[in-house]
Formats: C-alpha cells, structure tokens, sequence
C-alpha cells in the first residue's frame, strides 16, 4: 500500500551505528587481497592514511547534509536541491548503477570463503544458487522493516566480530609465551600497489549510503554526525588490530588472498576458530547486504515521489518498507551475481566515484547558495574548509580510473563499460521527462485537471 506508516518506530543511535558499520564495512572480510598485494607494512599503512583523506572528509560531509536535510532519499535529495533535477536524477542512477555491481560483492565473497571450508558445496551450480538465497533472504528480511534490519545488525557486528576477537587474542597471547614471529612487512614478489588501493578505496566507501533512510531515523540531526564519526572509528580498528595480529604471528603475506582469514584461524586456533569465521564470514556478507538493501531501496521510492520514476515505486506498507522497490532492487541485483570480485570493484569504484563527486560539489554549492541554512552539525574551518575537503576524495578516484585502465568486461575495458552507464543516466531522464509531458497532455489528465 502507499499509504503512512507508523513513524514512533524509528532507528536508534546504536543500530544506526550497526547500519552504518555494515553499509561500509562489516568486517576484516576482503582485506586478505591488500595483504597478498601490498605486505603488511604497506597495507597497515594504506588502512591507517586512506580514512584520513577519504573516509574523514565524507563522513563529515554526510554529517553536515543529513543533519541539516534529513529526507528520504539522502545524497539524491541534496544533490537535486543544490543542482536540480537533472543532477539529483543523475546521482540516483549512478548510485543504484554502483550498487549493482556493489551488492554482488558480498554474496561472492561469502562463496569464496565457504569453499575455504567446503569445497563442495560451492561447486557448480551450487555457490550460484547460495548467491540467490542471500539475495532472496535479505529481500524479506527488509520487507520487516528498518528498525528490524537496524536490531538484527547490531546482533550480527557483535557476532561476527568475535572470531576476531578471539584471533587478535589467541596472537598476542602466543607472542608473549612464545615470542613474536613477526613476518615480513615487505611486499610479496608480485606486489600490486595499485590494485591494494583500490581495494581499500572500496572498504572504505559507502558512508553517504545511511543518509537515504533519514525519515526512518530517530532525531536524525543528531544522531547522524554521532554515528558517522562512530562508525568511522569502529571501521579503522576492524581493519587495523586483526591485520597487526597476524603479522605478529608470522604468517607469510603472500598467503593471504579473498578468504584467507580462514587460514589464519585455523593456523592459530584450529578447525574450530576456521569454523567460526566462515560462519562469521557469512553473517558478514548477510548483513552488508541487508543493510544496503535498507539503503538503496529507498532512492526509486524518493525519485518516484518527485515524479521522475513510475508511481508503483511509492507502494509502501504499514512499516514505512517501499515494497516494489526492494522486489525490483533485488531483482536487478541478482543479474551481475557471476562477475569476478576484481572486475566487480573496478566498476564499483568508477560509478559511486562519481556520484561521491556529486554530493561534494553539492556541498560547496549549498555553503554559498544557502549560508543561512540550519545546520545542527557544520564542518569546521568556514565554507573555504568545507569546499576543500572533497580534494582528497576526488584524487583518489582520480587515480583509481586510471588503475582501472586495464581491467575488462568482456572484450570493452572495464572503464569504456562503467561510461556507457553512466551516459545511460541523461538518455533514461529525457525518457522520463518526455513520458511525463505525454502523460499530462492526455485529455484523461487535462479532463481531471479542469474538474
């Protein structure tokens, strides 16, 4: 139905913390592919400086924009509001064209480390089909609502954060009764720099995606700048503390691929601490995917409301949940289930690239247009600090187009790809707008209208 819902059941502080954590992170999970390209030493560097000038500068952004516009839709109702219809519709398309590839991700990864443990159940047909299921589950489990995907990823980061837990502590107990075996920081023989930062380009984006359920948040001027900042610090030491802890141990970097913190365990604690990362794993890539489920299903509802995508998008039920959009969402998203974890980040990196690029400029225009504004939470240093801190942010997507260079879907370069979507953004709002001038110059419309 598109009726109201009822709003007293909104998101607290803590599972929208929960929320966050799993839109950007969920985990020490992908992070085994810096360690076998980078070393330890360059991939402890690289977790430690990118938030500096990547996940700083946009938390803050978004802490800035929700709480001061916290509307349904997040980012795409900023852009449109500073740059128009155009450049909102535009930065929907390319953020639901990201989140295509984004959201195979995590299925994939969840394969890849089953089969660490089992083999044989992810051959053939069998991962594809264990794909779907995630996708069919986190699919219903939205249909519950916000505040049940919030509660249900608070419970899951506890969960699949204690393996870890029990790693980093199994490490530094065997360091000091048996000595540290700190293995080498140098990189491996066939170091990838490049490839390692952008992977950890990718696990560190992602936090503007909380902002697009502002109206299913409580007090949200408030609680989104606490929560970004949060997460942000949450995020850091999920990366930094596990990887310092196999380093410690002496495990060989060039052993550490998608998947390999399963290794890890099983060297440290066994087949049973093995056992609880796959399964760790698991609710790890089930509850990154729920989340951004809850995030991205909310931008066909918002565009729809504005009147740039058909009216079914606005079907909700009686808990707020746009039902036609997260069938629709999940539908699509189920389509690119078979591209590769490498090539599916390529394109990731390109298309939410822009679209981060969008919001920053959306920012800046708005500290000029709109300096009168409330903003419960400004960014320090005036409007010249508030323009300047998307710098950071656009060199590295800068120079991940041109690490991107190489890869391919297909026969077409991996860049040439992510360019025919993003030009299918303006092709797609000339066809909305042409069908809704149609739609008005209909005697059935003009008939209403006089009446």
């Amino acid at each position: 139905m598109a009726g109201g819902f009822d709003r007293t059941k909104r998101l607290r502080l803590l599972p929208l913390v929960a929320s966050t954590y799993f839109m950007v992170s969920g985990g020490p999970y992908g992070l085994e592919d810096i360690i076998g390209m980078a070393g330890y030493g360059r991939a402890l560097l690289l977790l430690v400086l990118i938030p500096l000038v990547w996940s700083l500068p946009t938390s803050l952004m978004v802490g800035e924009l929700a709480s001061a516009m916290p509307h349904e839709g997040g980012f795409y109702y900023w852009v449109r509001r500073a740059l128009g219809p155009f450049w909102g519709f535009q930065e929907a398309w390319l953020s639901l064209a990201a989140s295509v590839f984004d959201m195979a991700i995590y299925p994939t990864t969840f394969v890849l480390y089953l089969s660490h443990l089992a083999p044989s159940w992810t051959a053939g047909p069998r991962g594809f089909l264990i794909k779907l299921g995630i996708v069919a589950i986190c699919a219903v489990w939205n249909l519950c609502g916000a505040v049940a995907v919030g509660r249900g990823s608070l419970r899951m980061m506890v969960i699949s954060l204690s393996p870890f837990l029990v790693l980093i502590g199994l490490a530094v107990w065997r360091a000091f009764h048996h000595g540290a075996t700190v293995a080498s920081g140098a990189p491996p023989a066939a170091a990838d720099l490049s490839g390692a930062l952008m992977v950890t380009l990718w696990n560190y984006m992602g936090w503007d995606n909380a902002s697009t359920i502002a109206q299913e948040v409580e007090a949200p001027q408030r609680n989104y700048p606490r929560a970004m900042l949060g997460s942000a610090l949450l995020v850091m030491c999920v990366y930094t503390l596990p990887l310092a802890a196999v380093w410690l141990s002496g495990i060989p970097a060039g052993r550490f691929s998608t998947g390999a913190w399963v290794d890890a365990a099983q060297l440290l604690g066994g087949a049973g601490l093995g056992l609880t990362v796959v399964l760790a794993g698991s609710l790890d890539g089930l509850g990154t995917f729920n989340a951004l489920t809850l995030s991205y299903t909310r931008l066909p509802y918002a565009m729809a409301e504005d009147g740039l995508l058909p009216t079914l998008f606005k079907r909700r039920l009686t808990n707020g949940v746009p039902w036609m959009s997260v069938l629709l969402c999940s539908a699509g998203w189920a389509l690119a289930l078979s591209f590769t974890f490498e090539r599916l980040i390529s394109i990731d990196l390109v298309l939410y690239g822009a679209a981060l690029l969008l919001e920053f400029l959306a920012l800046a225009v708005l500290r000029v247009r709109e300096p009168e504004l409330r903003r419960p939470f400004r960014i320090p240093g005036g409007t010249v600090a508030a323009i300047a801190i998307g710098i950071g942010p656009a060199g590295l997507i800068a120079f991940s187009l041109w690490a991107a260079r190489g890869e391919k879907v297909g026969s077409l370069p991996a860049l040439a790809f992510a360019l025919m979507i993003a030009i299918a953004g303006p092709l797609i709002y000339l066809a909305m707008q042409l069908r809704n001038h149609k739609t008005k110059d209909t005697p059935e419309t003009a008939k209403t209208a006089d009446g």
